[in-house]
């Protein structure tokens, strides 16, 4: 067994400006990378904004990270990091931001590289990162991971190079400001890395330490999901999961549900967390006939008596979620040309499996 991590890892209330001499280990020069509106309207930017000159660090703002950033945004904030002579990056924000700040500190630290290098496996170092986590949802804080939005691909796929943030500074005060369209979807994300990699060929003791901690902490938040009232306690307990459930995912990876997802987020927009979501009952189900001991007890922890009540609980929270056939039928050639997500598996799947992984149809 294996695993690691080397983010060093906060969680309290007011975390950003508690925390300034841990910002101030990686310069004096940063770049800020954030989305145009939210990390203003949580008061995140701000208090990132107000600890770093309280540090005596420089920094420049880059907001125009899309949600499901792309290569060309990444490469646009580049120039702005090489101009300001940044030293680290801060990423501010849900997994859009985060994962885009990754990609952007690898880009800075090797200027003459062209985009090429973000999916070619060179050995390359990156800026040290420090992320600010403002939803409950990707766990980008806690994972090595960034996924970029590849239009000639018309996907998305996670690039070549592991980069974990050096520093994680969370605090759930940020989600009393997010939509409950926001709170839901992202939640629905957190509980898929949580499932997939517990679920998964690559789980092991360690990593489901945090994958089961995480379901635990997770059922507790199902009623108000459903109500949309949430507590202060509600927000800590998605926030913790949420990082935890990255810390999981480090690990293992995800799985088919995050294969399969992708299709629906780039062609119909669908918020990444309920395109993951989409697929998850037929993902139980599957792995319910394969390793039943280890599904029964992921649905035990996530209080939930058998496949069924879990669809039944999804499809009331997401809706239905339909897809043209043809489409359907593309997604799943393609996922059967996905090794690392086919690998993922803790079964033997094939075209039948994956085909009746989808059961949210009308």
């Amino acid at each position: 067994m294996r695993y690691y991590i080397p983010t060093e890892v906060f969680f309290e209330k007011d975390c950003v400006r508690n925390h300034g001499a841990e910002l101030a280990r990686y310069g004096k020069k940063c770049l800020i990378v954030t989305g145009r509106n939210s990390s203003r309207r949580n008061g995140a930017l701000q208090d990132v904004a107000d600890t770093l000159k309280q540090e005596g660090i420089q920094y420049e703002i880059f907001d125009q990270i899309e949600e499901n950033p792309s290569i060309e945004t990444v490469m646009e904030a580049r120039k702005n990091g090489l101009s300001a002579q940044a030293e680290f990056v801060v990423g501010i924000g849900g997994g859009s931001p985060l994962d885009a700040a990754k990609a952007i500190a690898l880009m800075i630290a090797n200027p003459e590289a062209d985009e090429s290098v973000l999916y070619r496996k060179t050995e390359l170092s990156a800026l040290p990162v420090v992320a600010v986590p403002t939803t409950a949802g990707t766990g980008s804080e806690a994972t090595p991971y960034s996924i970029l939005t590849i239009h000639r691909e018309q996907t998305k796929r996670s690039i070549a190079h592991k980069i974990f943030p050096a520093l994680a500074l969370t605090d759930a005060k940020y989600l009393a400001f997010a939509p409950q369209n926001v709170i839901v979807n992202t939640a629905i994300d957190t509980l898929a890395h949580l499932i997939e990699s517990n679920l998964n060929a690559n789980a092991n003791a360690y990593n489901r330490i945090f994958s089961e901690q995480g379901m635990i902490l997770w059922a507790k938040t199902k009623d108000c999901l459903m109500s949309g009232e949430l507590t202060e306690v509600d927000y800590e307990n998605l926030m913790i999961a949420s990082t935890i459930g990255g810390m999981a995912i480090s690990h293992t990876s995800t799985s088919l549900p995050h294969g399969l997802s992708y299709m629906l987020t780039y062609h119909f927009g669908t918020p990444h967390g309920k395109a993951v979501g989409v697929f998850l009952p037929g993902y139980v189900r599957l792995c319910a006939g394969e390793v039943p001991e280890e599904t029964r007890r992921v649905l035990s922890l996530l209080e939930f008596t058998d496949p069924d009540a879990f669809e039944d609980w999804i499809m009331k929270l997401l809706g239905k979620v339909l897809i043209p056939a043809d489409m359907w039928e593309q997604n799943v050639e393609l996922i059967l040309q996905n090794p690392a997500k086919l690998a993922n598996v803790p079964c033997a799947v094939g075209k039948d499996e994956i085909f009746a992984m989808y059961s949210m149809q009308s």
